[in-house]
């Protein structure tokens, strides 16, 4: 119960996270939500082209955080796992594809700015999440257990009910302790 919430708590702070890093800068001053997501997967780089926000960096961004949100409702590792492996890809990526189109990487002033560390430490606390989230417990189908009929006392029926044991008279009655019957007397006798 403990791990659960903890890691509900985490993930759900990652996501908040990974969908708020889009709104501040990432470098240069330039906000993630105007970087076009088609630079990242295109031979040309990352452009100054401004990108609306559903083309920017915050759709990748919004998926992670609906992924999460799947993830904890199903309490599923693999998915709170996928969206942290999203994060991750998209910001490392970003890095990359920046790095290439400015020929080096600076941090701080007019490099890497707070949008960067905040999708980053989204991302790791996504990976931490599913890493303390127990999942879900599939209960497992028992195996029949068949039990040896022991030959040492006799067996009576399934439910060991009380033997009937015929008198001299021919009427059967139950009996406890296997002795006859007291004989039946008329009343007023």
């Amino acid at each position: 119960m403990f791990r659960t919430v903890v890691g509900s708590l985490l993930a759900l702070i990652g996501a908040a996270g990974a969908v708020w890093s889009p709104f501040r800068a990432w470098y240069g001053g330039r906000h993630g939500s105007g970087i076009r997501v088609d630079d990242l997967f295109t031979g040309v780089g990352v452009t100054p082209d401004k990108a609306a926000l559903l083309g920017s960096l915050f759709l990748p961004m919004a998926f992670a955080a609906l992924l999460t949100l799947l993830g904890v409702l199903l309490r599923s590792r693999l998915t709170l796992a996928l969206a942290a492996l999203l994060v991750l890809g998209i910001t490392i990526l970003w890095m990359v594809r920046q790095g290439q189109a400015s020929g080096s990487l600076t941090a701080g002033g007019n490099g890497l700015d707070y949008g960067v560390a905040t999708a980053f430490a989204s991302g790791l606390l996504l990976l931490l999440a599913a890493a303390v989230l127990p999942g879900r417990h599939r209960p497992r189908r028992a195996t029949p257990v068949f039990e040896e009929p022991r030959y040492d006392e006799p067996t009576y029926g399934r439910y060991d009910e009380p033997r009937y044991e015929e008198e001299e008279t021919g009427r059967g009655a139950p009996t406890e302790t296997g002795g006859p019957l007291p004989p039946i007397s008329p009343p007023g006798v």
